[in-house]
């Protein structure tokens, strides 16, 4: 019997032990559990119901901001560090800037005309950039025209050297009572007309470049040589063998770059900061980036009222660019030390060409600080400061960003930040 009863509890045993994972794992369904189930799910609805209005709450306020504004909660303002300030008056050598180019004073320029109407010969092999001398053949010049003027000078010549003596031999007689004293005087009328049309067509020859102390009729020209009238570059050229020309047409311009200086412009707005022997930097973009040096010479009187700019003169100091007529400069002209209003360089946001700063009012109410982005054009920098001119006005009440903009600029480029909840 003892045996028999080990056997029925160890087998009870076993039942309940295989029995409970079961009972465990399996869920009994009551009218109170599908009444708790059925409040639960109106539960979470309804608590799905608030979220979504919240989330449109919040999407409405985001909304409300103005398109393109920048905002940042308080929180966020100290945790980036961001502080706000104004201009500094501070002493840094600031510039105006100027543009021009290389020029020449107007004597320093000369065209080159045929004295007289002809066929070009023998021109030279020019082209624009080409260094001449003074005095240098550019071309020869052939006309008829020319042998008959030297003929002419030459039948004069001898028509006077007869009525010289002539007169001469009238004076004896007159001297001697043999003469006649009206014979005498038309003789001397004579020669004082041939004097001076003699001198009149040597005069003329002198001019196309024929000397007439050796002309004989051996060595009549039938031609005259056309010369540089000075040294220098060819800037223009515009002649060949066989043209014919005549003497108001220009065939070749030629600069003489020895008295090189600097034509800038300056916008009216700058003017009054203008002194002479102030000191010029340039540079010529199309010839590279090496920086030449100068000094303002003369200021302009008369103001250009179709560009607003004064038109300013500068020397040349050490070494200068080559010379090419035209050639675009970009300049700046240093002033003295003055106090200018200037900015951290750090509160300077550039972006491509452009320039900015950010302004924003930190005493305003609320958890939220917008953020204005002003255009503005910076100066000469030192010392870690800027100096800047303002292209739009700080609204009233704003400070400036003088450290920590280009956080303002990232969240900016990234759109509005996410608050959190």
């Amino acid at each position: 019997m003892k045996i028999y009863k080990l056997i029925i509890l160890s087998l009870t045993f076993g039942w309940i032990i295989s029995c409970a994972p079961q009972e465990q794992s399996e869920q009994v369904t009551t009218p109170s559990d599908v009444m708790s189930n059925h409040d639960h799910t109106e539960h979470e609805g309804h608590n799905h119901g608030e979220m979504g209005h919240s989330d449109r709450d919040h999407e409405e306020t985001e909304g409300a901001h103005e398109e393109g504004a920048i905002h940042l909660t308080r929180d966020q303002i100290k945790t980036v560090g961001i502080e706000f300030g104004d201009f500094k008056e501070i002493k840094i050598n600031d510039y105006i800037p100027a543009t021009g180019g290389l020029g020449l004073p107007p004597k320093s320029y000369s065209s080159v005309s045929a004295k007289a109407e002809g066929f070009i010969k023998n021109c030279g092999k020019f082209v624009e950039g080409s260094f001449v001398k003074k005095g240098q053949i550019i071309a020869h010049l052939e006309n008829p025209e020319l042998i008959q003027r030297q003929q002419e000078y030459l039948e004069v010549q001898a028509e006077l050297t007869f009525l010289n003596q002539e007169l001469a031999r009238q004076r004896q007689l007159v001297n001697a009572n043999a003469g006649v004293q009206r014979d005498l005087q038309k003789l001397e009328a004579d020669v004082m007309k041939k004097t001076a049309r003699i001198k009149g067509i040597a005069k003329q020859l002198s001019y196309l470049g024929i000397s007439v102390e050796q002309l004989t009729p051996d060595n009549i020209r039938e031609r005259i040589a056309i010369v540089a009238p000075l040294t220098g570059h060819v800037t223009s050229i515009n002649l060949h063998d066989g043209m014919y020309v005549t003497p108001q047409m220009v065939l070749m311009d030629i600069a003489d770059d020895h008295h090189l200086h600097l034509e800038l412009d300056v916008f009216e707005k700058d003017i009054a900061g203008l002194k002479e022997e102030q000191k010029i930097t340039y540079t010529a973009p199309a010839l590279g980036k090496e920086v030449y040096e100068g000094e303002v010479h003369v200021i302009g009187k008369e103001f250009n009222p179709e560009n607003k700019t004064l038109r300013v003169h500068g020397h040349l100091v050490g070494k200068h660019p080559k010379f090419i007529k035209d050639l675009f400069v970009d300049a700046k002209i240093w002033l003295d030390n003055q106090s200018v209003p200037a900015l951290p360089d750090d509160a300077i946001i550039r972006e491509g060409v452009a320039s900015y700063i950010y302004a924003a009012n930190p005493n305003i109410s609320g958890e939220e600080v917008e953020f204005n982005k002003i255009m503005v054009l910076p100066g000469a920098t030192s010392k870690g400061y800027t100096s800047v001119k303002l292209v739009d006005a700080v609204p009233t009440g704003m400070k400036i960003v003088i450290s920590g903009a280009y956080y303002v600029y990232a969240q900016s480029q990234a759109g509005e930040l996410e608050h959190e909840h």
